[in-house]
């Protein structure tokens, strides 16, 4: 039988900007509750809800938001879409300056570690894991 993690928050979204929206307010509730450092894991959860809303929408399909912290001081942000066909990149910044294409270089920067998984067709997984020190420690975030 598989053991739960800790500590584990799933929920399915509306593939829309309100989605992405939502998805960082309750996840920063969530860490909140968790006592997980806020910074920099909703800016990691606004970067991937973006881009499954962005580049991962399908009309009439949902994305799903997982958190967990399967082992004591380990974030693990999940993001899944229904465009497997729709795989992020990982890139340098955009040669001119822009206004877009830096969220999973950001997602980089910030995150100790981050991936792909495919699967259930047709759905991908984008996920990133950020270490923590618990809130009221004198440790900092994700080590980057």
């Amino acid at each position: 039988m598989a053991r739960t993690p800790p500590h584990q928050f799933s929920v399915p979204l509306s593939a829309t900007r309100r989605g992405a929206r939502l998805a960082r307010l309750l996840a920063a509730e969530q860490l909140d509750s968790w006592g997980v450092p806020l910074d920099p894991a909703r800016l990691i959860v606004a970067e991937l809800a973006t881009n499954a809303v962005l580049h991962g929408r399908v009309p009439g399909r949902l994305f799903r938001l997982t958190l967990t912290v399967p082992v004591a001081g380990l974030l693990r942000v999940e993001l899944t879409d229904t465009r497997a066909e729709a795989l992020p990149v990982r890139a340098s910044a955009p040669a001119a300056p822009s206004e877009s294409g830096y969220g999973l270089l950001l997602v980089e920067t910030l995150s100790d570690r981050w991936g792909v998984r495919l699967g259930p067709v047709p759905c991908k997984t984008v996920w990133a894991e950020c270490a923590f020190a618990p809130l009221g420690s004198t440790a900092g975030g994700c080590a980057g």
